[in-house]
């Protein structure tokens, strides 16, 4: 079996039925690509590490829901970053933990980030901005996910809607957010805005 043969949505299939080579093909295909998105944000390679494992746990524990996966890459990078994500969360203090993604040093030793920390505050103040413009229910959901970390059936609760009022709603304020990032022009952190944006829909 060569991996080149199968697309994401085959080796899917294939795990879905069971098949470790096509999920050692899928693991060999991805962590190249996931390793350097966690390390940027962890900035620890054990943690990157244990973060890497626990997604391939979680895709082989839900393997029978992968067939129903239309795009497995975001799939994959969403569970990546919501477990990176959470990590940065259980940090002594939340804040501290968010800077430590624009953070002068590594595990490493220092390294020069000023471009990408002023990059990195741009994208936040428009973020913002692009949240302010919302409409006042849709703001109101967004920020009590993203800010106040309640899932979609808490929110739904709260605000007395359906869970999937709650989520139509994000996914609205995720694209209209989206949308005036890439206005802006702000392509270049795709991650972060991902991890700081798209972590909502959990």
């Amino acid at each position: 079996m060569h991996a080149q043969l199968y697309n994401d949505k085959e080796l899917f299939r294939l795990i879905s039925e069971g098949d470790e080579t096509a999920f050692r093909m899928l693991f060999r295909r991805y962590v190249p690509q996931l390793r350097p998105l966690i390390l940027h944000l962890t900035k620890t390679t054990a943690v990157t590490d244990d973060i890497i494992q626990e997604t391939f746990l979680r895709l082989w524990i839900s393997r029978d829901k992968l067939p129903e996966i239309d795009v497995p890459r975001s799939w994959l990078l969403r569970i990546a970053f919501h477990l990176s994500f959470s990590w940065l969360r259980k940090q002594v203090v939340h804040h501290k933990a968010i800077d430590a993604i624009t953070s002068d040093y590594t595990s490493e030793g220092p390294v020069t980030t000023t471009e990408e920390t002023m990059v990195y505050n741009a994208m936040m103040k428009q973020v913002g901005a692009a949240v302010a413009q919302l409409p006042p229910q849709a703001k109101r959901i967004y920020l009590l996910s993203r800010e106040k970390g309640l899932k979609i059936p808490e929110i739904a609760s709260e605000l007395s809607v359906s869970p999937s009022t709650v989520k139509n709603s994000l996914v609205r304020s995720l694209h209209f957010i989206r949308k005036q990032l890439e206005l802006s022009g702000h392509l270049f952190p795709a991650v972060l805005m991902w991890v700081l944006v798209n972590i909502v829909l959990k």
